[in-house]
């Protein structure tokens, strides 16, 4: 039986240490957990570092090889410009211009079998003497290169290596060097420039980053492009005037890149350097380094310790989560009462919120409502708009086609004038003949009394099928040859008077599915636009040619053609606009290419215009063509 606790009070009141107790006890357990995670996270941190460090030594020892390897591939190509007897013969004749040219022949074959960047030969003082590429209009022929450090240590008899960027194009490259004749005094220097751009793109792509950095700790391959010529420490004023001197990064300004270490790692594995940096505030990164044989190049290969860190949070988590579980088991009752309160005050809220939500969803109902009912009249009073703008395109059409009917009215007169002036003059003669008893004669001038009425009806038949409205709604055919033949026959008299010589090439059996009356109108239009372009021509010439696009449903094509003055600017900017019109004032209503143009665009054609090259204007009109069914209509 425990008795009562010494630190109450006679009035009930719990002691200080009593009220401070389970604070006290809630810190001692929260930091508990935090030390137990804190534990488990760098056991798991530094095994996974200690196992990532392991693999990166490996593909870090890959990578050097494989740049080790690129770089000896080329290590013979200098040296062997010695053996050849064109390069001999330049640095005895460097101004022999023979020399040069079968120099620069032999440079530019041999770069491209051994796919360098460029190759060349310098003389004793440092000029380029001959080089690959000779041909570019930034060949190094004739450069000083004296100042570069491969030529130096050439000239000293030694294989210069150097990486640089070029003066000229400023190209990066890795330059290889080799004297040339006797290697205590060089009568010349060969040079060979690479690319590492083909390294450096393998590197891209991947999880771990690379860099490569010189013996002046400046960046020059790297698998993210913007840390390229940037210093990985800081260069003194000293430093970057001798960089500047030689020119060997052409005088970039070599920003430091900021590369902070987090904290060294020197257990198990990772020993030799490894450590935890970070880049620029970035998430920290394991930095291993290898140094490039035969070079003072330094390889480093940045990992990401991302999922190494994810599991030490992981594992850090689990410590605490075992470490407050006596905590959860004694805040569970408390924590299921306020989830049962929290449940029903969330129930009632729920609850209002649904009903606000319904009367959200009748206002909505009601305006979606209104809104439909404001739609539907609009759709009714935009389909009353198109019947009015149908009906006036149809008054326009037919306005057109009276235009053209009027221009052709005087022309239509003077061949009705003379059937009816030879029908006079035979009517009086036949009664005379029959007087007479003169019966054949007779019967010959009524005979040709019949074909002068049945020429009068053809042109009153043809005036009246053209001027008719055509049906609406109905899909019909049209033979091209048959509609071509009415046109000009419609046009005959002007036809006539302008005489031109017509060539023409149409098929007979290309039909086009269109309303053979509002295709007569077309044409009509069409060849009366072309005759007035060719009035006063002492070679006037109408051509109209018809062909063929596509296979089975494809598109018919009919060029009207002229040699008249063709048409400006001007009339090409408003060709077809309506009322507009290059002819004299009361000679056109400037209809006739809109309604053209409207019409082949309701039967799913079109229209055209271009200069021809020989001179003139070439209409061209494109219709599809008619289906076997519509092609019996005609």
């Amino acid at each position: 039986m425990i008795g009562p606790l010494p630190t109450s009070t006679a009035h009930g009141k719990l002691s200080p240490w009593r009220r401070a107790a389970p604070f006290v006890a809630l810190l001692a357990l929260a930091a508990l957990v935090t030390l137990a995670g804190w534990l488990g996270y760098r056991y798991t941190y530094d095994t996974a570092l200690a196992r990532q460090a392991e693999r990166g030594q490996v593909q870090l020892r890959l990578y050097a090889q494989t740049l080790e390897s690129e770089l000896a591939r080329y290590d013979y190509v200098p040296s062997l410009l010695s053996l050849d007897a064109r390069i001999e013969g330049l640095l005895r004749q460097p101004n022999s211009a023979e020399r040069v040219a079968q120099a620069n022949a032999y440079l530019a074959s041999l770069n491209g079998r051994a796919g360098t960047r460029v190759i060349y030969v310098l003389d004793a003082h440092g000029k380029v003497l001959a080089t690959s590429n000779f041909q570019r209009p930034d060949s190094y022929l004739g450069e000083d290169l004296s100042f570069r450090p491969y030529f130096r240590a050439a000239v000293e008899g030694q294989l210069g290596r150097f990486y640089g960027v070029g003066t000229t194009r400023s190209e990066s490259g890795y330059y290889l060097s080799a004297p040339l004749g006797d290697r205590d005094k060089p009568v010349g220097v060969a040079v060979v420039k690479i690319g590492l751009e083909p390294l450096e793109n393998r590197w891209q792509g991947n999880d771990s980053q690379m860099l490569l950095a010189d013996e002046n700790g400046v960046v020059i391959l790297a698998s993210d492009p913007s840390w390229k010529l940037a210093a990985l420490r800081t260069l003194n004023p000293e430093q970057r005037a001798r960089l500047d001197r030689s020119l060997q990064y052409n005088r970039a300004p070599l920003p430091q890149l900021e590369l902070t270490t987090v904290r060294p790692l020197g257990n198990g594995p990772v020993q030799g350097g490894d450590a935890l940096v970070r880049l620029h505030r970035g998430p920290p990164m394991l930095a291993q380094h290898v140094a490039l044989p035969g070079t003072d190049w330094d390889l480093t290969l940045l990992s990401n310790t991302s999922q190494d860190r994810v599991a030490a949070l992981n594992s850090a988590a689990l410590a605490g989560v075992l470490a407050a579980f006596v905590l959860l088991l004694a805040a569970a009752w408390n924590v299921r009462r306020r989830i049962i309160s929290e449940r029903l005050a969330a129930r009632a809220a729920l609850e209002a919120a649904n009903s606000e939500l319904e009367r959200k969803v009748a206002e909505r109902t009601a305006d979606l409502s209104a809104t439909n009912h404001q739609l539907q009249a609009e759709v009714a009073e935009r389909i009353r708009t198109e019947t009015v703008l149908r009906q006036a395109q149809d008054g326009l059409m037919q306005a057109g086609k009276l235009a053209a009917v009027g221009q052709m009215s005087t022309g239509i007169a003077h061949e009705l004038n003379q059937p009816l002036t030879a029908l006079r003059t035979l009517s009086g003669n036949t009664g005379k003949f029959l007087a007479r008893g003169d019966y054949e004669t007779a019967q010959q001038n009524l005979d040709k009394i019949v074909g002068l009425v049945e020429r009068m009806g053809r042109i009153t038949g043809a005036l009246k099928s053209f001027a008719r409205k055509p049906s609406v709604g109905q899909r019909s055919a049209a033979h091209l040859d048959e509609a071509v033949d009415n046109a000009l026959f419609l046009l005959e008299t002007r036809v006539a008077a302008v005489a031109p010589r017509i060539e023409r090439h149409i098929d007979a059996y290309l039909a086009v599915a269109c309303d053979p009356n509002r295709l007569e109108q077309v044409l009509v239009n069409l060849i009366g636009n072309a005759l007035d372009a060719l009035r006063g021509r002492a070679d006037p010439l109408l051509s109209l040619h018809a062909y063929e696009t596509g296979e089975g449903g494809g598109m018919i094509h009919l060029t009207v053609r002229d040699n008249g003055p063709g048409l400006s600017e001007a009339a090409f900017a408003r060709l077809f606009e309506p009322f507009f019109t290059t002819k004299p004032a009361g000679e056109g209503l400037g209809l006739g290419l809109t309604l053209s143009a409207g019409i082949l665009n309701e039967n799913g054609g079109n229209l055209t215009a271009i200069n021809h090259p020989d001179g003139g204007a070439c209409f061209t009109l494109a219709l599809p063509r008619a289906h076997e069914a519509l092609r019996n209509v005609g």
